[in-house]
């Protein structure tokens, strides 16, 4: 896993990053540079940017001045908020509750990146939320709660670990039946005390599937990026929920 930018078209660039476990091991982050109208910009989370891929971000965005907000949409993906902040001083940061008690030298918005207000400030992007699960869990280590964000006209998907991309070769989906399509592997963990919050999450999960099939690249923070022909993000994401709501049902009842 290495840094890189990649175009996945003239107006959405996902950025792979690194991040270190112990310092040793490399389970990798990631933010996004979308390109709204009138020449302006938006990053989806933080990151802190060097080398080649800060000088081409710059280039795009006139040093940085183009940048109207960093939309920090995980709650416990924090490490590189200050840093973005001094990177782009005049951009507006949004973020969660938790974002402002971790990062408190970052002026924040006061608006909560998952506000209604955030949502009509961008209808070039698309929100959700995930039904049944705690979006700040107060689980030590349960990150599964995260806000979706998908840009339509690029078909992009930014997620951060409620769906995770299985870092598999295309040629071993086709042979194995292995999905193209995770949920966090503490999304149990994660779910409301609700008996009813597994089956909320899935039926979420079917309206993702739905309202988002456009989606044709899934940007996933700790694992990889994949590609989707038409409809074919729609068909991996249910067969995920299938496989996953029975365990779910159960998980509060």
């Amino acid at each position: 896993m290495a840094e890189q930018i990649i175009e996945l078209t003239d107006d959405f660039w996902n950025i792979r990053g690194d991040l270190r476990m112990a310092g040793i091991l490399n389970v990798g982050t990631q933010c996004s540079l979308v390109r709204l109208g009138e020449g302006r910009f938006v990053f989806l989370d933080s990151y802190t940017l060097t080398g080649d891929i800060r000088e081409r971000v710059m280039a795009l965005t006139d040093q940085g001045r183009a940048v109207e907000a960093v939309l920090n949409v995980h709650p416990f993906h924090t490490l590189h908020c200050a840093q973005m902040a001094k990177d782009f001083p005049s951009a507006t940061f949004y973020g969660s509750s938790r974002h402002a008690v971790e990062v408190p030298e970052v002026s924040w918005a006061p608006d909560k990146v998952e506000a209604d207000a955030v949502r009509a400030r961008y209808p070039e992007l698309a929100f959700s939320l995930p039904d049944g699960i705690d979006y700040i869990s107060d689980i030590d280590g349960v990150h599964a709660g995260s806000l979706l964000v998908f840009h339509p006209p690029s078909g992009a998907l930014h997620v951060d670990d409620t769906f995770n991309v299985l870092p598999v070769p295309e040629i071993m989906h086709k042979v194995l039946p292995i999905p193209r399509i995770a949920f966090h592997p503490k999304l149990e963990d994660a779910l409301d005390s609700a008996p009813d919050a597994g089956a909320r999450f899935c039926d979420w999960a079917e309206r993702i599937a739905a309202d988002w099939s456009a989606t044709r690249t899934l940007c996933a923070a700790h694992s990889a990026l994949s590609r989707f022909e038409d409809g074919a993000f729609s068909t991996a994401l249910r067969a995920t929920i299938s496989k996953a709501r029975p365990k779910l049902a159960k998980a509060r009842a």
